[in-house]
């Protein structure tokens, strides 16, 4: 393992140094078919507004050539405090609107978890909101990790959830223990990279570690995370970044089996 983290480092400092260059022909996200990470019920967390906002930023995902949007609002103990007696319903709500439109996709729901003092809770008590083969998409904290969090995926893996872990490219804290992320993949966890982050839009920090990922082969999912109208630009401009044509070619992700 070290010696293969030392080609990939070098590799990373070689690809840096065209880090500029961009595709001759962007990327349509048509191969991609499926996006499992984006917030699009309005108003019930960070992401869509309002139906306007909801309905604009879907169809910009159809008009990059997606065909299934499945969207996750966020669940946490704090802040969002959603559950699927309120996400279930805003889904039907935005597919009325969608088939009022005739707008041809396909849309459907799960959740966003993230791990807190209050997740052990919603875990014990019932089934949580999958997509797939259930898969369970969880993020951690941008600022420090849960102490808990290994026994939480453990548990959540004996009930059989297949765990895919959110843009594990904007965990800062690991930045410089890269085993804790082989750990995970070691651990059976699925890793979802941001697209966006492919074009430096949160850091060029976080593009880096990005752009690790896919060199080590550990990406499974590729996600929007779509938000707003600012994402949805930085979506339009993934697809001139090359790694985004490397992670494609990869074979390794899954999008378009769910």
């Amino acid at each position: 393992m070290p010696q293969l983290l030392a080609e990939i480092h070098l590799m990373g400092l070689f690809n840096n140094l065209f880090s500029s260059a961009k595709l001759s022909k962007p990327v349509d996200f048509s191969v991609l078919r499926t996006d499992m990470h984006a917030h699009l019920i309005p108003g019930i967390d960070d992401g869509a507004e309002n139906m306007d906002k909801s309905i604009e930023l879907i169809k910009g995902m159809i008009d990059l050539g997606y065909q299934k949007l499945i969207t996750t609002p966020h669940i946490q103990g704090d802040f969002y405090k959603n559950s699927p007696q309120n996400i279930l319903p805003g889904l039907d709500q935005v597919r009325r609107e969608l088939k009022r439109q005739n707008l041809s996709v396909t849309l459907e729901a799960a959740a966003e978890y993230l791990i807190d003092d209050q997740f052990e809770d919603k875990y014990k008590s019932g089934p949580l909101m999958t997509f797939g083969n259930n898969y369970l998409l969880i993020e951690f904290s941008y600022f420090n990790e849960h102490p808990t969090w290994k026994r939480f995926l453990f548990d959540l893996q004996i009930e059989g959830y297949n765990v895919v872990l959110a843009h594990p490219e904007r965990y800062s804290y690991w930045f410089r223990s890269f085993n804790k992320y082989e750990e995970l993949k070691d651990r059976g966890i699925l890793f979802q990279v941001n697209l966006i982050s492919l074009t430096g839009y949160y850091s060029m920090e976080v593009k880096k570690m990005a752009e690790k990922f896919i060199d080590a082969g550990m990406i499974d999912f590729a996600g929007s995370d779509m938000h707003n109208l600012i994402y949805l630009e930085a979506l339009r401009n993934t697809r001139l970044e090359p790694y985004l044509e490397k992670l494609i070619n990869s074979g390794k992700l899954l999008n378009s089996k769910i």
